[in-house]
C-alpha cells in the first residue's frame, strides 16, 4: 500500500461526537414523533450534512402527518452542543497513524465548517491537520456524493487513486469510493454496534478496523 494522501472524516472517526449525538438526537426527535431504532438512524443519517440530514427528517415528518417545531435544526444542533463542550473526546490512537503515515494529512468532514474546527479544537486535534479542514459546506453534494472527497484531494494536490480515506459511515465509504479512493471502515467510535463492520463491508469498505492502532499497524505493513 502506497498512499499519497490520508483523509479523515472527523465525527465517529478523530472525536466522539457520534454516539452523544445519536442519543441526544433521537431522544429529541422521538419527543417530536420521530422515533428511530438505532440501526436506522445510524445507517440513513450519519454521515449526511446537516441540510440533507434536516430534510430527510422533514420528508420523515411530512409522510406520518408531523409537524416538527419551527427551527428543528438548530434546536437539535443546540442540544447536541451542550453535551459536546463538556463531553467531546478525541478516539484514541489518531496519533499513532498520523506519526506512521509520511504523506499529507487531511479531514474532510459533513460538519458544518465553523462546527467542524471547534470540534477539533476542543479535543487537541486541530493543529495536526490545519490548514487541511474541509466541510461540506464546501460542495454542492454532500456525501454520499464524492464531490468534498474530490475537493480534498485537489487541494492536496494528490491523485484520487493515491487517497485513503477512513471513515466510519456508509455514506462516507460510498462517498471515498465513488471519488476512486480506498475506503477502510472504521468502527472504534462509541457509536458502533456489533453489525456496523458488516454494513461498511457492504457499503464498500475496502477493509474494517476496530482501533487506530490496527490502522497504524496495516500501514507500517504497507
Amino acid at each position: 500500500m502506497n498512499f499519497s494522501a490520508l483523509i479523515f472524516d472527523c465525527d465517529g472517526v478523530l472525536v466522539d461526537s457520534e454516539a452523544i449525538a445519536i442519543q441526544a438526537e433521537r431522544e429529541l426527535l422521538a419527543s417530536w414523533g420521530l422515533d428511530y431504532d438505532f440501526q436506522t438512524f445510524v445507517s440513513r443519517f450519519v454521515g449526511l450534512h446537516n441540510r440533507d440530514f434536516y430534510a430527510a427528517l422533514a420528508s420523515d415528518a411530512a409522510a406520518l402527518g408531523l409537524t416538527l417545531p419551527e427551527g428543528f435544526g438548530p434546536a437539535l444542533q443546540a442540544n447536541n452542543w451542550a453535551r459536546y463542550e463538556t463531553e467531546l473526546t478525541a478516539i484514541e490512537g489518531v496519533a499513532s497513524v498520523t506519526e506512521v503515515f509520511g504523506g499529507a494529512l487531511a479531514v474532510a468532514s459533513s460538519s458544518e465548517a465553523g462546527k467542524l474546527v471547534r470540534k477539533l479544537q476542543i479535543t487537541g486535534l486541530h493543529d495536526l491537520f490545519v490548514p487541511h479542514v474541509y466541510s461540506s459546506d464546501l460542495v454542492t453534494n454532500g456525501k454520499p456524493a464524492p464531490d468534498l472527497f474530490l475537493l480534498t484531494a485537489e487541494k492536496l494536490n494528490a491523485a484520487p487513486e493515491g487517497c485513503l480515506v477512513i471513515e466510519d459511515s456508509i455514506n462516507g465509504i460510498k462517498a471515498a469510493r465513488a471519488a476512486g479512493m480506498t475506503a477502510w471502515g472504521f468502527t472504534g467510535g462509541g457509536h458502533a454496534d456489533a453489525g456496523l463492520a458488516r454494513r461498511l463491508e457492504e457499503a464498500g469498505a475496502h477493509g474494517v478496523f476496530a482501533s487506530h492502532h490496527e490502522i497504524a499497524s496495516a500501514l507500517r505493513a504497507g
